[in-house]
């Protein structure tokens, strides 16, 4: 792992890092704030997944997450959104390829050789991160923003034991039933729909998937809401199963950042609740 920059805030250290991937076979950037702590002291880490075209970097500078990470004691995570660099396949459109790797190991070429943003979420960077960092791999959680709010709902849902609390900004809750999932999903997995349904989270909650509980906060006044959102499903799933969500719809707030940062605090206040109690 090699530093990229470090700077102090907060009453923490936020940074930058790069490394060697085995998972994609290219170079990845992540982000990291560690705030200030005795030594010898592990801490809980909240893992970010980042939505469309983003990178580490969408979060780290406009996600105003800090503050109340440090006020909690939280390490903060946030990885790229897909491999990326010469050799790595692309396509066009901003809604599949680089910057787009939908959180999926792919199994179709030409993305199969580096596309494996699921093992990599999962496996590589959480035993990085656990190797480096002062992280306590027996408290962690996940959130994320559109495709990475899709990410955190898929990897929380599968992996309920290991994620103590889960939450979204404007998830694509169905990917399966809508134009960006279906195109994605199809690109990376193939056409057989049934290998979807691990990554569509209403189909897993359909098929058992089961966590305590789920906070998803969702603009009213974004322009993805009706075609590709699609929060009802997710709403519908969890009463069906029991699930306790909690989805807050935001009158006047829209996909950007503006309205990520205005809630953050109060969704890392929530994991804050289950992860240090």
């Amino acid at each position: 792992m090699e530093t990229v920059s470090t700077v102090r805030a907060h009453g923490g250290t936020q940074g930058v890092y790069k490394h060697a991937s085995s998972a994609t076979g290219t170079e990845m950037v992540f982000s990291v704030f560690v705030p200030d702590h005795a030594e010898g002291v592990k801490l809980p880490v909240v893992w970010y997944l980042s939505g469309l075209t983003c990178t580490h970097a969408n979060v780290t500078e406009k996600g105003e997450y800090r503050a109340a990470c440090a006020r909690h004691g939280l390490i903060f995570v946030a990885p790229d959104t897909s491999p990326r660099g010469e050799g790595v396949a692309d396509a066009e459109g901003y809604d599949f390829g680089q910057g787009a790797g939908f959180y999926v190991d792919a199994t179709e070429a030409p993305f199969a050789g580096h596309f494996a943003m699921w093992s990599y979420v999962t496996d590589e960077l959480p035993a990085l991160v656990a190797a480096e960092f002062p992280a306590d791999p027996a408290r962690q959680s996940i959130m994320g923003h559109s495709m990475g709010g899709h990410g955190a709902l898929t990897i929380g849902l599968t992996y309920p034991e290991r994620y103590q609390a889960v939450s979204a900004f404007a998830p694509i809750v169905a990917p399966s039933q809508v134009p960006w999932g279906q195109k994605a999903l199809a690109g990376y997995l193939g056409e057989d729909r049934a290998a979807w349904r691990k990554h569509d989270a209403v189909a897993l909650i359909e098929d058992g998937a089961r966590v305590p509980a789920l906070l998803v906060d969702q603009g009213e006044a974004d322009s993805f809401l009706v075609e590709q959102l699609r929060p009802e499903l997710l709403a519908a799933a969890c009463k069906t199963a029991g699930i306790d969500l909690t989805l807050r719809i935001h009158p006047g707030y829209d996909h950007s950042y503006y309205f990520i940062s205005t809630f953050m605090a109060e969704q890392i206040d929530w994991h804050a609740q289950r992860l240090t109690a």
